[in-house]
């Protein structure tokens, strides 16, 4: 019998190995979850000093290897995969350990950590060996001309996802993607500023007459800025209507893209598909129209044969089942015809077929590059939405708008997306109280939820915030502190005696994993004026009832940080709704800058959250020079090692 038996593989053994395998190289509350990774990241450490060494010091400038039989050759690409992510997250990653892991096996390569890296030789490299890769991010290589981009794209016919964000990429390059990457779902072309808005119609639209009906994401921010923006809006109404499996869109416009097809404005943009020598809108928006009544009278027509098939089924089940009663029977069919009365509505076929006009509308799930003013249109042309980002301070500049009547039009637009959106991003002028209707509005299945420019107004509007979104897993708040003190008379902390039932009845996220607060600070100021003592109990609810919290950033808290989590951390009372589990047991990195906190605090959540590898407490007045070296001294004594960051 050996001494040692292999378990056998079991499908929920199974289930957890992939699990563990998608990260291996992260560390988890015991360390690292596998031999695999414990020598990935030993390869790593010892990657430039040990297998990279001699290839850079004899061969990487004197020869030009179309491929490498190294040390790495025979790994399997997901080992590879990792290998890379982890030298790059370290800032390990040199361009001898580059030329060493180029290999064919690679499926997925990211360089837009190591974007000072990507040069035409590389890319040369990549086109020759890497020709089986799925995703490809050379985000910010600025050092590659467009020519070099095509030649390179020209070579990877494999792709699903490539991002060019923030390089040379122009029409060109997007020609030979729609003609070369026939399997792209998705390409991120942001900050491009060489590429035009019109640059992008050839996803749509080629002579001949091409199709990329494999985009689904298209991410296009802050391209083209010279570019005339009726222009730029026709661009965006024109992807819109030709490519309909799109799913996710950001590009500047595409609100007032959406108002013009609701409200069929195609004359305006004769002149721009004259010029781009594509069809008209009006052409365009009457072949959607088209296509879409021809899909749901198909379903319609499939129901009504399911209706009649199941119907003939029932009278001869009924002709053979006399004995059963009338009453069971009429049950039956009643539920069957609620049953496929929602199939009917979950399929579309209540947007045209139902409402008996003419109208268009997209599958977008995930929108960005909104304004306020567009909020309606966009409502009606993508009923479908659960992500939405939103930029209210531009209407507020243009229109003059009171922030009051803005957050009222806000409350409205968003009601008609209530109980869908996962992910809300908000750029809004005002008070948070004002924003509380709109966010309960649609708040409560909400995910994520981004918050900036708002100017506080007290802790009850972000207790009122925290009650109305109740299963957030990420929350990012930039205020404005208050100007005045909200604290009332200048008096002593309260530390001791705290009111259990008022801290029990305070409402909490429980399951909230990133939390960011960060308050404006004047440049010239070196720490916040410590005016909101109040601010004390949401810290609290917050940072008590997160249990699952493993990011936490705090920018310029205008309070006392020590008894904050003096409280959290010691005090046994916990939020309404809170999980049972102790505070920031899970906390891996923790950022504090230029706010007011103790060398004891800091202690003190050092040695309880054993999981924190970072931390940052850069601009606490408060800690000195020997402070950090005796947090250091401290630190290495931990299992984990902590990454302090302080100046």
């Amino acid at each position: 019998m050996p001494l040692f038996r292999q378990l056998e593989p079991t499908p929920e053994r199974e289930r957890q190995r992939k699990k563990k395998r998608k990260n291996d190289w992260t560390e988890d509350e015991d360390g690292p979850s596998t031999l695999i990774s414990l020598c990935l990241q030993s390869l790593a450490e010892n990657m430039k000093e040990m297998w990279a060494k001699d290839y850079a010091q004899k061969y990487m400038d004197q020869y030009f290897f179309r491929y490498i039989m190294g040390p790495f050759s025979s790994l399997p690409g997901e080992l590879l995969e990792e290998l890379l992510c982890i030298l790059s997250s370290r800032n390990l990653l040199t361009r001898a350990a580059l030329h060493l892991l180029l290999l064919p096996q690679l499926s997925c390569l990211s360089l837009s950590s190591a974007c000072s890296l990507v040069n035409a030789n590389l890319c040369s490299l990549i086109q020759i060996r890497c020709q089986n890769l799925q995703s490809l991010d050379l985000s910010g290589a600025q050092n590659i001309s467009a020519s070099v981009l095509c030649e390179l794209l020209g070579s990877q016919s494999r792709l699903r996802s490539l991002s060019l964000a923030g390089t040379l990429c122009d029409q060109r390059v997007i020609s030979v993607v729609c003609r070369q990457c026939p399997k792209l779902k998705h390409l991120d072309v942001s900050r491009c500023l060489v590429l035009t808005p019109a640059g992008l119609l050839p996803l749509s639209y080629q002579e001949p007459l091409v199709k990329n009906a494999n985009i689904s994401s298209l991410l296009a921010l802050d391209i083209g800025l010279a570019e005339n923006e009726r222009d730029a809006v026709a661009a965006v109404a024109f992807l819109l209507l030709s490519l309909p499996g799109l799913q996710r869109l950001a590009m500047e416009g595409l609100g007032q893209a959406c108002a013009l097809i609701q409200n069929k404005q195609f004359e305006v943009t004769e002149e721009f598909t004259s010029r781009e020598g594509v069809p008209l809108l009006k052409d365009m928006w009457a072949k959607r129209t088209q296509e879409d009544h021809w899909k749901d009278s198909s379903l319609l027509s499939t129901d009504r044969e399911e209706s009649f098939t199941l119907e003939g089924k029932i009278d001869e089940y009924l002709s053979l089942e006399e004995s059963q009663t009338d009453a069971s029977d009429s049950t039956d069919i009643n539920e069957w015809t609620r049953t496929s009365g929602e199939g009917c509505e979950k399929d579309g076929c209540r947007s045209r077929a139902c409402n008996g006009r003419d109208s268009v509308t997209t599958s977008l799930r995930d929108v960005q590059g909104l304004s306020l003013d567009t909020l309606e249109a966009v409502g009606q042309v993508c009923p479908e939405l659960r992500v939405l980002s939103l930029d209210c301070l531009q209407s507020n500049v243009d229109d003059n708008v009171d922030s009051f009547e803005q957050a009222a039009v806000l409350a409205r637009g968003l009601g008609r997306f209530s109980g869908q959106l996962s992910c809300l991003s908000l750029q809004f002028a005002g008070l948070l109280s004002e924003l509380v209707p709109a966010l309960k509005a649609t708040g409560s299945h909400l995910l994520s939820l981004t918050l900036e420019g708002v100017k506080a107004d007290g802790h009850i509007s972000l207790l009122e915030l925290i009650h109305a979104c109740p299963r957030l897993t990420s929350l990012t708040v930039h205020l404005d502190p208050p100007r005045n003190n909200l604290n009332g008379e200048d008096e002593e902390e309260e530390e001791e005696g705290e009111d259990e039932g008022l801290l029990s009845n305070l409402p909490c996220i429980p399951h909230l994993r990133s939390l960011t607060l960060n308050f404006s600070l004047d440049e010239q100021h070196m720490k916040p004026a410590l005016c909101w003592r109040s601010l004390k109990g949401v810290l609290w609810a917050l940072l008590r009832g997160a249990s699952l919290l493993q990011k936490l950033s705090l920018i310029a808290v205008p309070c006392r940080l020590d008894p904050v989590f003096k409280l959290v951390l010691n005090h046994w009372a916990k939020p309404l709704g809170a999980l049972d589990s102790p505070p920031l047991h899970c906390l891996r990195s923790a950022s504090l800058n230029r706010s007011d906190i103790s060398l004891e605090t800091v202690i003190h959540i050092v040695n309880t959250c054993r999981r924190l590898s970072h931390l940052d407490l850069s601009g606490c007045w408060a800690l000195t020079l020997s402070n950090i070296t005796k947090l250091q001294c401290k630190a290495k004594r931990r299992r984990h090692m902590l990454q302090i960051t302080w100046t």
